[in-house]
């Protein structure tokens, strides 16, 4: 007897602490189930910030840049862990000297998330994964502030990007 797999997610109250779980389908289903995700930053020592393209498939924000790495946090899975297995399949990175930024709540028209926000300066070689992004590429902090509000970029990355700009010095 086969059996499908069920992709559960912790369910959070508002200060982060667990009181259930939930499907993916479910936090996605617009009924804003509140779910822990962590996003990474991956800034390389010229000081560009990697973005990822999204896949043309994916449930929310398909096709558009984003943060470097972000993926849900498993039901029993520590932020710092999903941390690690996400940057492995996204970008082929370790995220052993990954800093914890803060976390704060993200709500879009479908979702709300309990963001974990980390960032890594790395010289490592930064791989996407093509079947997990659709591309990638390095941008300076310029071009990237030439690029906000334009749509080119997803809502929660704009979000998170003025948040970091105010807590990082950027060259």
């Amino acid at each position: 007897m086969l059996r499908s797999k069920i992709e559960w997610l912790p369910v959070l109250n508002e200060e982060g602490k667990v009181i259930g779980k939930a499907s993916r389908a479910q936090v996605h289903n617009g009924s804003k189930v509140l779910h822990p995700v962590v996003h990474l930053h991956v800034f390389n020592k010229k000081g560009e910030l990697f973005v990822q393209k999204r896949a043309t498939d994916k449930d929310i924000q398909p096709g558009k840049w984003d943060t470097s790495v972000g993926g849900h946090i498993s039901f029993k899975e520590t932020p710092q862990k999903a941390l690690q297995r996400e940057a492995k399949e996204e970008l082929n990175i370790k995220t052993d000297d990954a800093k914890f930024l803060f976390s704060y709540i993200w709500e879009s028209d479908v979702e709300k998330e309990f963001v974990y926000m980390f960032a890594i300066t790395t010289d490592q070689d930064v791989v996407p994964d093509p079947k997990e992004l659709a591309g990638g590429r390095w941008m300076s902090i310029a071009e990237i502030k030439t690029k906000l509000g334009k749509s080119f970029f997803t809502p929660n990355f704009e979000h998170e990007f003025q948040m970091l700009i105010k807590r990082i010095v950027f060259k």
